[in-house]
């Protein structure tokens, strides 16, 4: 995979962040609106959304998608620092590069729909900080280590 690939991936796995936090949604719930194409076409137009605003992307497809509001409001539950967008989407974009199987689309659908998804969106715990590897195993045992 090259350099082009994994920063597309990286925006998007930022993009869905941002749209969960926006439209107050699990990020396994952001991602059911989403086929494996237009996963595809989405990491495809990532070069073209960089120059864009999250607000502006995110507004084109909460609409396109009719993605509707939830009731998962991690920031308003937040009650440290709020990490930012990019620095989850880093964590997202560290774990689908270490479980991807060659079909980044449908790694990209696992690991939003998993259980440690709900656990990297709870800034009140230390998993979105934690070693990338410590989340990499918690995902393949389908459980948080001790």
């Amino acid at each position: 995979m090259n350099e082009k690939e994994k920063d597309n991936i990286y925006y998007f796995c930022s993009l869905i962040e941002f749209i969960g936090r926006v439209t107050k949604n699990h990020r396994a719930d952001v991602i059911k609106y989403f086929s494996e194409e237009d996963i595809k076409r989405e990491l495809e137009m990532a070069d073209l959304n960089h120059t864009l605003s999250f607000e502006q992307v995110s507004d084109e497809i909460v609409e396109d998608y009719k993605i509707s509001e939830g009731k998962f409001d991690t920031v308003k539950e937040c009650k440290y620092s709020i990490p930012s967008v990019l620095s989850i989407g880093r964590v997202y974009q560290q774990l689908v590069l270490s479980v991807n199987q060659g079909n980044t689309a449908e790694t990209l659908r696992k690991v939003f729909s998993s259980f440690i998804s709900d656990e990297i969106s709870d800034f009140n715990s230390n998993v979105y900080y934690s070693n990338p590897d410590y989340i990499l195993k918690s995902y393949e045992a389908d459980e948080l280590l001790a």
